[in-house]
């Protein structure tokens, strides 16, 4: 990698934005990855915090550059540290996957918590995941139920089948078959892949003869 270049605020911008602009608003086929992964990496290592981002995407997918975990992380983090919102809910992923040998399930929880309190709905939906089988941090369904529910409102399927699984056995809330199918009616509408499923058996459920 070449040594660090120092350069003036708005050329740390524009070399963002260039990059940026390359990586998604050309219609070309074939993207200079390399040339893109060169701007960013500018951008970050002078400090610019989206640029910290999107490079750390690039180690992580291989983009421009070799494929390389342990580089994508620290960018994240430093974004993360930042402010970053997505940085901090992919520091929490890393934190809760096993893919650096460093899982931890209460970090984890501590940067999607900061994820969804800045209203990032992936982070909002396993921060109630969590919650809800106590993974890094006291089990509390009422507080699943919360977030699973910030994060339905904004159509994120996973959510919407989530809470249709709790109207379904009662978890967190009362019990109710209406709710539960129309968690499960969102998520199909908005591709979850089980949730028919789940339909079809709310269907039987409600046709079988009460005893």
């Amino acid at each position: 990698m070449k040594s660090k270049a120092n350069f003036s605020k708005t050329k740390i911008k524009n070399m963002f934005r260039l990059g940026f602009k390359m990586a998604f608003e050309t219609k070309d086929k074939k993207k200079k990855w390399e040339d893109i992964f060169t701007l960013w990496w500018c951008a970050a290592t002078n400090g610019h915090v989206r640029s910290q981002f999107y490079l750390a995407t690039c180690y992580d997918h291989g983009k421009g550059t070799k494929k390389d975990l342990q580089q994508a992380f620290e960018w994240y983090f430093k974004a993360a540290k930042a402010g970053h919102r997505d940085s901090q809910f992919n520091v929490g992923f890393f934190f809760g996957h096993d893919e650096l040998g460093n899982i931890n399930h209460k970090k984890k929880v501590f940067w999607y918590m900061k994820a969804a309190k800045a209203g990032l709905i992936d982070a909002q939906r396993d921060l109630g995941y969590s919650y809800f089988y106590g993974e890094g941090i006291k089990k509390d369904v009422n507080k699943a139920i919360y977030w699973y529910k910030k994060a339905a409102d904004k159509n994120d399927a996973k959510a919407m089948y989530n809470l249709g699984l709790c109207y379904k056995y009662g978890d967190g809330v009362i019990k109710s078959k209406r709710w539960a199918r129309h968690y499960f009616e969102k998520a199909d509408k908005f591709g979850h892949k089980l949730a028919k499923g789940q339909l079809k058996r709310l269907d039987k459920e409600y046709m079988l003869p009460r005893t």
